[in-house]
């Protein structure tokens, strides 16, 4: 997690974007940072862009924000 970049959160992950593996990797990170299951989060726009849209489940957005913010 590189940090708050505007209203979203910057990452950085260190997988090839190709054939899916740099979507897989910011789920995965996410999921870890947040401490939620891999299968709560879903890549809902940008699935082929730098910028992405993700939603996780089972979290409120001030849940989410400040587990991001502790990370």
């Amino acid at each position: 997690m590189v940090g708050p970049h505007g209203d979203a959160w910057k990452v950085r992950v260190a997988a090839a974007p190709e054939n899916g593996k740099a979507n897989d990797a910011v789920r995965d990170l996410l999921a870890t940072t947040l401490g939620v299951p891999r299968s709560s989060t879903e890549i809902v726009s940008g699935a082929a862009s730098r910028d992405k849209v993700v939603v996780v489940r089972g979290l409120t957005a001030e849940e989410a924000e400040a587990r991001l913010g502790s990370s």
